[in-house]
């Protein structure tokens, strides 16, 4: 990270009358004195029939100062590449103009970025600080994909603007994904993936020593590209023995498989209704591969974000077998616990 200075912004809430251009110019050296700047030039308009505009050129930036008497605000800016903090101008500004409260907002002038977190809502908005962008792009098969270095969690994947996984905590939500499944049934000869394109549940799969692995993935972009930048996660899983990779739609596929192969069926969709709604419409065909006392298992959301989500899954597994158990792991990353569901074919 290079920071280049430092933001700061004061929205003055509850202003009496109008000041005098004069008065704001005066005030900005005061400002400028406190906070060791020169001021290069001031450039200042009034308005008709009110309010007032003045902006001062600094050596190390500018200062700024916009009224709105017919809305009792005053709005002011600071940003500089100084050695003292901006922050120095809200004591001053605190004193020097009548008021009912002060908004401050401040931040680093930086060369991390913000991306808001996709759970984010009007009243509580999150984001993760962005180091780089490695990749940015639109597969082939239309998911919008981006490898980002994150500042706290490392590099992670985005699909659609939604993280999927980030390389600091990925083993929580792979490693709880199967041992869900193991949990009820421990055999493991023949497995399916449906989904899972960063390869992390079949590195859990090939790591707890499953015969043979079939991988369905509907984007061998986001493969690729999870083993351009994520290969810890994957571990090139595509290339062992043991794994078989089919590509594209998983449900078109598994037409083709016979009745009862798989002792787990682990199903890794996008977190949405569509694919909640995708698996259901497909449940027959998935019950129909796996073996009795089979396990299958899917990754169904947060019940901390989407408890209705959740719930959807749920409904579709009792539905299909009446059986369903709920796993749960908590994942920094994510900011919040993530829930599996299991339940035994019958």
């Amino acid at each position: 990270m290079m920071k280049v200075g430092e933001h700061i912004t004061l929205d003055i809430i509850g202003t009496k009358g109008e000041n005098t251009p004069e008065f704001y110019e005066k005030l900005v050296h005061k400002i400028a004195d406190k906070a060791k700047v020169s001021v290069l030039n001031i450039s200042k308009f009034k308005f008709e029939p009110q309010g007032f505009t003045l902006v001062a050129l600094l050596a190390e930036s500018h200062i700024s100062f916009h009224t709105f008497p017919e809305h009792g605000i005053t709005s002011f800016d600071f940003f500089t590449c100084g050695k003292i903090s901006p922050n120095v101008a809200l004591d001053i500004v605190k004193k020097e103009i009548k008021h009912d409260r002060i908004i401050k907002k401040e931040f680093n002038r930086d060369t991390i970025d913000h991306y808001h977190d996709n759970y984010s809502t009007r009243g509580l908005q999150k984001k993760y600080l962005v180091n780089k962008v490695l990749e940015n792009f639109k597969s082939k098969v239309g998911q919008h994909i981006e490898i980002l270095e994150l500042e706290q969690f490392g590099k992670a994947l985005f699909i659609d603007k939604e993280i999927q996984v980030a390389e600091s905590d990925e083993y929580l939500y792979s490693s709880t994904f199967v041992n869900s499944g193991l949990r009820l049934n421990s055999d493991k000869e023949k497995v399916a993936i449906i989904g899972g394109g960063d390869g992390g549940v079949a590195r859990e799969c090939i790591s707890k020593n499953f015969g043979f692995i079939d991988w369905f993935e509907l984007d061998p972009e986001v493969v690729k590209v999870c083993d351009k930048h994520l290969s810890k996660i994957g571990e090139k899983a595509t290339e062992k023995n043991s794994v078989k990779c089919i590509w594209g739609d998983a449900f078109e596929s598994i037409k083709s498989i016979k009745e009862d192969t798989y002792d787990q069926i682990f199903v890794d969709l996008n977190d949405d209704q569509f694919c909640i709604d995708l698996a259901a419409k497909n449940m027959d065909s998935l019950i129909r591969i796996l073996k009795p006392k089979g396990v299958i298992t899917a990754q169904v959301g947060s019940q901390d974000k989407k408890p209705k989500q959740v719930e959807s899954w749920l409904n579709v597994f009792n539905h299909n077998f009446g059986n369903a158990k709920l796993s749960r792991v908590y994942i920094p990353s994510f900011d919040c616990s993530w829930n599996f569901s299991s339940s035994i074919n019958h």
